[in-house]
């Protein structure tokens, strides 16, 4: 009998009919809907501000709501985990992740349909914490980078589907039945990783070998790198590209320059185009210059397109100028981090590492959403939402600060685990 932390045998891969490929090309396409709907969202609040009769503002509570609530559940896959195999938490989120978000459509208010929005922002709370889990345990060491990669990739695949189509569907067939097309497609594939997925089991093996959860987060908390990184990804969640910066250049474009509605949508198309290349360029450079030097270079140049953006007032070529800008850096950094995470993470600790970062960077994190909220309810949109790209330039420099302390592990062939390891 091997010790539970040993990888399984080609044998038992076999025996349960494990096919890694099969997986990532799975979780891959159900990212690309998650992202997807997380850039449609932005286009579907416009219209519901003006159909149900409710502020930016308070979409903006709305929002954040959805990815606190979306965030905080991601801790609690650090235990579940250890309960329940990744295919069923994955399977269930997406059920009701997809289900969700169709049912927006049926909501004859605003109040029903903020309760399926946040629903289907819950839903989708498995995709990055227990897929990136899910591929590590798949792949080996040597494959693992190119398959959380290609997971990532193909979240941005969806990411450019909707910044080129988005606006178009809605414009055609309305955003009710829009929600439904993106809706009923996260269903289906939530069913094919259910029938299809199978999964070794060894992570858990090793995570009850390390101990209990409690110690896991013990050990993980213990560790300077960890917490100089959970700190740099709620900093940098206050400018972060999707959920945040996405969100609302749409919204100043359009009620405080007054862009006209076609080429607010050209504008916002071209920003989210970015977030296919930059990242992979970013991880490019960071495999020969190292992930700080990357992490800091894009915080500050994304500090950088905020005030270009601003500063432009209704010039055309300076909004132009401060899309690309931001487009460039403000989508790389959270992939980054995660990269980083990886390098330090020790195995035995790797669900319970991802679940603490994922939560800090997305549900504490979204928490900036709120505030920018708070800000545009007392100011009003012409005076709050300049000062919110403000506000995210500031917490991109100090994020860059917080990424100083961090020790980067050596560069090599082997990965060098954090000294909790």
């Amino acid at each position: 009998m091997p010790p539970a932390t040993a990888a399984p045998s080609i044998a038992d891969a076999a025996r349960l009919d494990v096919r890694p490929q099969r997986t990532l090309w799975l979780l891959s396409i159900a990212h690309a809907v998650n992202h997807a709907q997380a850039v449609l969202l932005p286009l579907v609040y416009l219209r519901v501000i003006d159909e149900f009769g409710v502020e930016v503002g308070t979409i903006a509570f709305l929002s954040a709501l959805g990815a606190f609530a979306s965030g905080v559940v991601q801790l609690s896959f650090a235990k579940l985990t250890r309960l329940i195999s990744r295919r069923w938490l994955l399977g269930a989120g997406g059920l009701l992740f997809g289900g969700g978000f169709a049912a927006q459509a049926l909501m004859p208010s605003f109040g029903p349909f903020a309760l399926v929005n946040v629903a289907s922002r819950i839903g989708g709370a498995p995709q990055h914490p227990v897929g990136n889990g899910l591929l590590a345990e798949q792949f080996a060491p040597r494959r693992r980078g190119f398959a959380i990669s290609a997971h990532i990739a193909g979240g941005n695949v969806g990411t450019v589907v909707i910044a080129l189509a988005g606006a178009w569907l809605i414009a055609g067939i309305g955003w009710r039945w829009t929600v439904v097309l993106f809706g009923v497609p996260a269903v289906l594939i939530a069913l094919g990783i259910l029938l299809w997925v199978r999964e070794t089991g060894a992570d858990r093996d090793a995570a009850m070998a390390k101990g209990s959860v409690r110690e896991a987060f013990r050990t993980i908390l213990s560790d300077p790198n960890h917490r100089w990184i959970y700190l740099t990804s709620v900093l940098g969640g206050g400018g972060r590209g999707l959920g945040v910066v996405n969100l609302f250049v749409l919204f100043y474009l359009t009620r405080v320059i007054g862009v006209e509605q076609g080429l607010a949508d050209l504008m916002y198309g071209v920003l989210i185009v970015f977030s296919v290349p930059a990242p992979l360029v970013a991880g490019w450079l960071s495999d020969r210059l190292g992930r700080k030097p990357l992490i800091i270079g894009v915080y500050l140049g994304g500090a950088a397109g905020f005030a270009i953006f601003i500063l432009a007032g209704s010039s055309l070529p300076g909004l132009w100028a401060g899309i690309v800008v931001m487009g460039l850096f403000t989508f790389a950094e959270s992939p980054q981090l995660q990269a980083l995470l990886a390098d330090i993470a020790p195995p035995g600790v790797r669900d319970a590492s991802f679940a603490a970062y994922f939560t800090l960077a997305f549900g504490v994190g979204s928490l900036w959403v709120a505030v920018y909220g708070v800000v545009i309810e007392a100011w009003g949109d012409a005076a709050g939402l300049p000062f919110v790209f403000w506000l995210m330039a500031a917490t991109f420099v100090v994020a860059a600060l917080a990424v100083l302390p961090i020790r980067e592990p050596p560069r090599g062939g082997e990965r060098v685990e954090s000294a909790h390891g």
